[in-house]
């Protein structure tokens, strides 16, 4: 087996794990994660969605959160390594970015996102691909004046939720559209759990010959299915180095139920059990990364501390299964 020996890993629990669940969580509690990461050395996270809050009222407070988190004293002199990123699927959500960067607490990275299928790039964005890519273009001019770099996503790259099955050269061209537009780098999102790690290796290894940059390439999986740790392996034999993920496997799409009333989020088509989906579990992936030598660069027994603080924040028994069973002992347990 062949992988490598140093990866970058982007928690974006504040986020895409906390957008599924059907309760507000606290501005401090999400202040109190975004800090935990920071302390415990992650150089990547997504603080929140810029979009109208009216139907992802879980990013209401997103403009405070950033304030807070860029005037913590707990983080002042870690802040300037880390990157901080914002979710901005429209013009308006773009234009917000760039106003609280003007007023010195913004994002330093926003996302957009492009669907390989024609429907859900529809229901996702209200825009086909024509008026997305015309937006997108005009984004990017927009953020890199402003001194913020773009992550462009591609997304239904091994199926769709509404469409059925996708073809992998589609999600390999939007990858370098993406580039050609200037994007800084490419989040590769599994958004419903449907790539089996023979296809993620297929997929990973077209990007890599076409783009062959290693650095602008970040491998997103969600566990639907509960194969995430497998489509992680699969990258690294691919030769991917850059990971995101969520603490306790938390997240998918945005709730379509909060605080006891419905609201829009995503739509039915999208939306499961918050113990069903989610993503890759920050905790396990730290762990067995730290098992077979790879350089992290974050402190494990810290986000194990983490991930059990989040059980209690969310209030139930997330997918993590290393917060129980810990590391691997190194030496004699005793019994």
């Amino acid at each position: 087996m062949k992988y490598p020996k140093k990866v970058v890993l982007g928690d974006i629990t504040v986020r895409d794990g906390f957008q599924h669940e059907e309760m507000t969580i606290p501005t401090q509690a999400k202040l109190w994660c975004l800090e935990e990461m920071i302390l415990a050395g992650f150089k990547r996270l997504e603080v929140t969605n810029l979009g109208n809050p009216r139907g992802m009222p879980q990013f209401s407070d997103g403009d405070e959160l950033f304030r807070l988190i860029r005037s913590s004293k707990r983080v002042k002199d870690m802040l300037s390594g880390v990157e901080l990123t914002a979710i901005t699927i429209r013009e308006k959500a773009v234009d917000r970015a760039i106003e609280l960067k003007k007023q010195g607490c913004g994002p330093d990275r926003i996302l957009q996102m492009v669907s390989t299928s024609p429907s859900h790039m529809y229901k996702n964005s209200g825009l086909d691909h024509k008026g997305y890519w015309k937006m997108t273009e005009e984004s990017i001019k927009k953020a890199h004046d402003a001194g913020i770099k773009v992550n462009g996503t591609v997304s239904t790259i091994w199926g769709c939720p509404i469409e059925g099955p996708t073809e992998l050269k589609k999600a390999v061209e939007f990858t370098r559209r993406y580039l050609e537009l200037g994007a800084d780098d490419i989040e590769h999102a599994d958004h419903d759990g449907s790539a089996p790690p023979n296809k993620v290796y297929e997929y990973f290894s077209m990007i890599l010959d076409a783009l062959p940059n290693p650095e602008l390439h970040i491998a997103h999986f969600h566990v639907t299915r509960g194969w995430g740790l497998a489509n992680v392996l699969a990258s690294l034999q691919a030769g991917i180095t850059h990971f995101e993920s969520t603490m306790g496997g938390t997240g998918g799409q945005p709730t379509n139920f909060i605080d006891g009333y419905p609201v829009s989020g995503t739509g039915a088509y999208y939306y499961q059990d918050p113990n069903i989906v989610g993503l890759v579990s920050t905790e396990d992936m730290v762990v067995m990364m730290d098992e077979m030598g790879i350089e992290t660069g974050v402190d494990v027994e810290r986000v194990l501390e983490i991930g059990r603080m989040m059980e209690k924040i969310l209030g139930r028994r997330l997918r993590s299964e290393c917060i129980r069973t810990g590391r691997i002992p190194k030496g004699p347990t005793g019994f």
